[in-house]
């Protein structure tokens, strides 16, 4: 009667020293993990809108573009009105 009391005394004993052990290995990986994905959630800076995409957003908004419409719209305008002759040579190549 007095090993079985022993052995399970010392299985106790063991499983909590063993516990402490898996505790503390997984708290660390979830720390290290929390650190980096602070750093790469940094606000990013917004460049400010030129005068000629206020104007062509304005235009689409006009015409009532949305989507991929809209998208394409403003491109071309705000190539036509930084210099229609700076895109012809790209289009040349």
């Amino acid at each position: 009667m007095k090993t079985i009391s022993t052995l399970a005394s010392a299985t106790a004993v063991a499983s909590l020293l063993l516990m402490g052990g898996a505790f503390a290995q997984t708290a660390a990986p979830a720390a290290k993990d929390a650190a980096p994905k602070a750093e790469t959630k940094a606000p990013a800076e917004k460049k400010p809108r030129t005068a000629q995409s206020l104007e062509c957003s304005k235009e689409a908004d006009a015409k009532g573009l949305h989507g991929k419409e809209r998208k394409k719209f403003r491109s071309e305008c705000k190539k036509e009105k930084s210099g229609g002759a700076a895109a012809a040579p790209a289009a040349t190549k």
